[in-house]
């Protein structure tokens, strides 16, 4: 049960209609999902997911390949005006990174915690304010699922079913209930959707 003065917890991902975070050739088979990520409504969601965010919290793998992309974004000009925001809002974030392997932190603003997610984000939950953001980190959103620590679910569903890869909801997760609080349809078949817990 969380007290009213907790920090909400939000996660972001996108998804297969299989349910897969990606492809079955590994964590770096995205092929599919291209199309849709700069679509209209996926550049609004990602606008969304952010808002009232204060605490990013990365795995290593998404901090390096984050530092890889959107500093350079948050300097263009001419980049869509909602990924530039995003980005600039990253990298003036606080950001949590998960690592076992990390020294030092890969970005300012930034440090490296080698612990069980759950316990971490627990403790972020009772300090400062505003929404902590998993962005995109499924090796951190699932043990947060599992210990019933999400909030806020902002999900990308694509058009595609993947046929293998890695799934977000694993069997033994714990049963919740979840409000539809927003969603919206692309051109591509693309679906954004926002889903709060029900406590």
């Amino acid at each position: 049960m969380t007290d009213s003065t907790d920090r909400r917890v939000t996660a972001n991902l996108s998804l297969t209609l299989d349910g897969r975070y990606h492809g079955p050739a590994g964590p770096g088979d995205f092929g599919m999902f291209v199309p849709y990520v700069t679509t209209e409504v996926a550049r609004d969601h990602l606008a969304r997911i952010w808002e009232g965010a204060t605490t990013a919290v990365l795995g290593r793998v998404n901090a390096e390949g984050f530092l890889g992309y959107w500093p350079s974004v948050a300097e263009d000009e001419t980049a869509d005006p909602r990924d530039r925001g995003y980005a600039k809002w990253l990298a003036g974030a606080e950001k949590v990174v998960f690592s076992t392997t990390l020294a030092e932190a890969p970005w300012d603003r930034a440090r490296v915690v080698n612990a069980p997610a759950a316990d971490v984000v627990a403790e972020l939950r009772t300090t400062g304010e505003g929404d902590i953001l998993v962005n995109s980190s499924p090796s951190i959103i699932k043990p947060l699922l599992a210990a019933d620590l999400i909030d806020r679910l902002y999900l990308l569903i694509l058009p595609e079913i993947a046929g293998g890869g890695q799934r977000l909801f694993d069997d033994g997760l714990p049963a919740s209930t979840w409000t539809l609080t927003r969603q919206e349809t692309g051109e591509l078949g693309e679906i954004a959707m926002v889903y709060d817990r029900v406590r």
